[in-house]
């Protein structure tokens, strides 16, 4: 009974995570949980078969249930490790305050689209649990044109981006942090 609470927990921590720790307004702290994915899934799929061996009482449905599961479950897993392995993780490379607000701040990551580096530009509104996170711009830096040069504040709730090639971006905030629109340079 135990392994089959544990085993709907993690289900329920994952999908949560899926469903509301995006960059659109996600919760910072599921997003974290979401950047695990591919070791909660691990987690999750043992707990399921765990739950399914100590649970059921008859050997044979057992059987029937743990094994089809491990052998979905088990492949597809190791195929998504190794596309995780393959893309990395980002890398927090600056992380700005806003002028005359504390509860809002510019985040830029660094990350790999295979070989080229990726700036992606989020603003973080909130603090703790209920800390929010949007995407504000994404560089592609396959040629140093679109790549990320510069990312400042203006005001409060304006955010300039400026790319290698000299190109300006203004991003304007909602009061609630939503940036106006999203930029996309490279892609």
């Amino acid at each position: 009974m135990a392994a089959a609470l544990v085993a709907g927990a993690l289900v329920a921590g994952v999908l949560a995570a899926c469903l509301w720790g995006g960059s659109g307004g996600g919760l910072v702290v599921l997003g974290k949980v979401r950047g695990h994915f591919v070791t909660m899934c691990w987690v999750t799929l043992a707990a399921l078969i765990g739950a399914v061996l100590l649970g059921a009482r008859k050997p044979a449905t057992r059987l029937a249930v743990a094994l089809p599961l491990a052998g979905l479950g088990v492949p597809v897993l190791i195929i998504a490790t190794l596309l995780a392995l393959l893309t990395g993780s980002d890398v927090r490379t600056r992380d700005l305050a806003s002028p005359d607000r504390d509860d809002r701040r510019l985040v830029i990551e660094q990350g790999l689209a295979g070989i080229d580096p990726v700036w992606t530009v989020y603003v973080h509104q909130g603090s703790g649990l209920l800390e929010r996170r949007w995407t504000v711009g994404s560089f592609n830096g396959d040629a140093m044109y679109y790549s990320l040069s510069e990312t400042v504040w203006t005001a409060p709730d304006r955010i300039r981006m400026t790319t290698g090639g000299g190109e300006v971006h203004e991003v304007t905030l909602a009061p609630g942090g939503q940036p106006d629109r999203t930029v996309s340079a490279g892609w």
